[in-house]
Parts: structure tokens; C-alpha cells; sequence
């Protein structure tokens, strides 16, 4: 067999067979096909020049429900405000003071005196505070007073009664899960807000910033968010019956439950921080042992280590503890409730307390002689006195 050289007949094969292949059809029919796509596709029926917008269908009136919360809002939140508070920041080299955020949150007006109620925590941190009325005006505010135990604050601007509309106010004492409720806020920063949703929890119980237990607080699924805190919980008739004050949340953003101050603590607070700027507690004037040493005793209850003389305490009769010169260990009275209510340590007992001011006449039940052989119980009319 006669070899060829790689550019000779083997190539000329293989170029023959490429003219053997009808090109110019083919193009033809790519060129038509590309043509035809082009027309199904800007005219084939997906675009229509002669398109316009449809007719408004006819609202009709606004469900009663509708037209009740828009009015709510309208009317309630004429009575939120937007805080925003800073700190002085000064550096090294530069003796300027610059002022720089470093919180948000959310008040309401309380009276025309210019006295706002907000979240204690919203001022955390902070050395200066603004209050942003709903008209947008601004005006700087002093701190009146605190209540660390509540997470509660007072300030005060200096704005004209007619820019000032006080909120409702409503009771706690009868609300039932179920019932509507409302919160507005600034979230985030944002413009005020309505969330609606309905009181999923009562009686419920928070730690405030200090540690100190918040009891009877109010839970709600109506969506609480950062800034929200210091803003109105209200009723389906637009009165205030708690300050939103925690969520309970991994991420920080509402995951349906939140809490509020209820509005009768709030009521009762609220005045005695006007009055003095801070907050009178009531009690009976003892001295308490730790909890630990009740539980170490296996026994339930606040037992008093120290009754101070001419004291609530001292005038009911409540005892001591005491230890005599045989270094024998005499419990004092231990007390065990309070109007009937249970005081399992002491942490209980404040709550009861709070619930109550100066000169307010209890029901104290004692356990006297524990851990003898005739221990007893007994019930004594206590009048509170105000503590330092």
C-alpha cells in the first residue's frame, strides 16, 4: 500500500466532506427560526402595547374592629414619645466634648406638667436624654426620679401644655388573658408603631435590672421590639394598663412574648417619684437573715435576725434572733405570710410589700419557736412604717 505524506489525500478527504454538507439551507433555516422566536417572543401575545391599569374596585367601609384600632391609634398615640439618649464622649488630645447616641427608646407623657414615664434600662449609660413629641418637636430632659426595684424612670421637659396630651389611664387589676391588647413604640428607631395582639399571661414574674424580681407583670403576644421599651401597653379603649419593658427573646427580636409593668404598680410609683424622686418603701423595720440559713434550717419562710427598737416590728411584738452565753442558738420569729399570702423567702415577702405603702395595716403570720417543742403560729396586726 502507497503512503502519503499527513497533508495530502487524507486532508483533501476530509475537506470534501465538509462541502458535501448543505450549509447554506442550514443557515437559512436558523436565520428563519431566530426570526420567527423574535416575533413569538416581543409579539406572540406576552406584551401587549395597548395594556393599562385596571379598574379600582370599590372599598366599601372599613370593619368596625378596623375603624375602632385606627381611632386608638389615632387618639393614643398622640401621647407617645421617642427618647433618645447620649453620653459626652471626650478625647485624648481634643478637650471638645462630642455627644454620641447611645440609646433609644420609648415614654409617654403623664401629665401637662411635662413629666414623662419611661423604662429605666432606656436610660442606661446614658448622661443625656431628648424627648421627641409626635409633632417632631424636641426638647432636652432632667431625670426626676428612678425606681430600680420596677425598671421605671421619670423625666422632665420643659414643653408647652398644648403640645402635651397625658395618657389614659387604666387598672391591671382586672384584665384577663385573652383580652385585646395594643403596644406603640418607636422600634428600632423607627417611627411610632402599632402592634396588636391579646394578654396571653398574667401574674408573671421578671428580674429587673438590679436583680431584684418584678412580680404581677403582665405577658402579651402583641410584638415588642428593641425600642419599644418605655412605651404604652393598652386597652381595647386606649387606656395605658402596662409599660413595655422586656421580651423574651434568644435574638433580641420579639418571638411573641413579651412583658409589661402593669399600671397599677405604675400608678402607685409613678407619683412618689414626682413627689420626691424616689421611691418611699413600706416595712415592718427588722433585719433579715439570708436565705441560705433557712434553707440550711430546712425550714420555709424570712426569719427576722434583728428587730429594730421603737420599730413597726418592735410595736407588734415580733422577736429576735438571739444567741445566749451558752452560745445556744434561739431563732426569732419567722415569718411565713403576709394577708394570707405565702412569704417562701425573701425575695416573696418585698413583693408583698411593695404592694403596700407607709401607715397601710397588714395581716403578718409568724412562726414562733421553730425547731422547739412548742412552736406556734400566730397572726399580728403590723402598721408599716417607711424605710430609709
Amino acid at each position: 500500500m502507497e503512503s502519503y505524506p499527513y497533508s495530502q489525500p487524507p486532508y483533501r478527504e476530509r475537506r470534501s466532506a465538509w462541502r458535501r454538507i448543505p450549509l447554506i439551507p442550514i443557515a437559512l433555516l436558523v436565520l428563519a427560526f431566530a426570526l420567527l422566536a423574535r416575533n413569538w417572543i416581543d409579539f406572540g401575545g406576552l406584551h401587549d402595547p395597548d395594556a393599562v391599569p385596571r379598574p379600582i374596585m370599590a372599598r366599601g367601609n372599613l370593619a368596625a374592629d378596623e375603624q375602632a384600632i385606627i381611632e386608638l391609634f389615632k387618639q393614643s398615640s398622640r401621647s407617645v414619645v421617642y427618647i433618645s439618649t447620649s453620653t459626652l464622649h471626650r478625647g485624648y488630645f481634643n478637650f471638645n466634648a462630642v455627644e454620641m447616641e447611645v440609646g433609644t427608646g420609648s415614654g409617654f407623657v403623664w401629665d401637662e406638667d411635662g413629666h414623662i414615664v419611661t423604662n429605666l434600662h432606656v436610660l442606661e449609660d446614658a448622661e443625656q436624654a431628648k424627648v421627641i413629641l409626635p409633632d417632631q418637636s424636641m426638647f432636652p430632659a432632667v431625670l426626676v426620679g428612678t425606681a430600680p426595684d420596677k425598671d421605671l424612670a421619670v423625666l422632665k421637659i420643659n414643653a408647652p401644655a398644648s403640645k402635651l396630651r397625658p395618657i389614659p389611664i387604666g387598672t391591671s387589676s382586672d384584665l384577663q388573658v385573652g383580652q385585646k391588647a395594643f403596644a406603640i413604640g418607636n422600634p428600632f428607631g423607627l417611627d411610632q408603631t402599632l402592634t396588636t395582639g391579646v394578654i396571653s399571661g398574667l401574674g408573671r414574674e421578671i428580674r429587673a435590672r438590679n436583680g431584684r424580681m418584678i412580680d404581677g407583670v403582665i405577658q402579651t403576644d402583641a410584638a415588642v421590639n428593641p425600642g419599644n421599651s418605655g412605651g404604652p401597653l393598652l386597652d381595647s379603649a386606649g387606656r395605658l394598663v402596662g409599660v413595655n419593658t422586656a421580651i423574651y427573646s434568644p435574638s433580641g427580636a420579639s418571638a411573641g412574648i413579651g412583658f409589661a409593668i402593669p399600671v397599677d404598680t405604675v400608678n402607685r410609683i409613678v407619683p412618689q417619684l414626682v413627689r420626691e424622686g424616689r421611691v418611699t418603701r413600706a416595712g415592718f423595720g427588722v433585719v433579715l437573715a439570708p436565705d441560705q440559713v433557712m434553707r440550711e434550717l430546712g425550714l420555709e419562710g424570712v426569719l427576722i435576725r434583728a428587730v429594730q427598737p421603737g420599730s413597726a416590728a418592735d410595736e407588734a411584738g415580733m422577736r429576735s434572733t438571739v444567741i445566749t452565753d451558752d452560745d445556744e442558738l434561739i431563732l426569732g420569729d419567722i415569718i411565713v405570710a403576709v394577708d394570707g399570702q405565702k412569704a417562701t423567702d425573701s425575695e416573696r415577702l418585698f413583693s408583698l410589700l411593695d404592694k403596700h405603702e407607709p401607715g397601710d395595716t397588714v395581716e403578718v403570720t409568724i412562726l414562733r419557736g421553730a425547731r422547739t417543742g412548742n412552736a406556734q403560729t400566730l397572726t399580728l396586726d403590723v402598721t408599716l412604717q417607711a424605710l430609709n
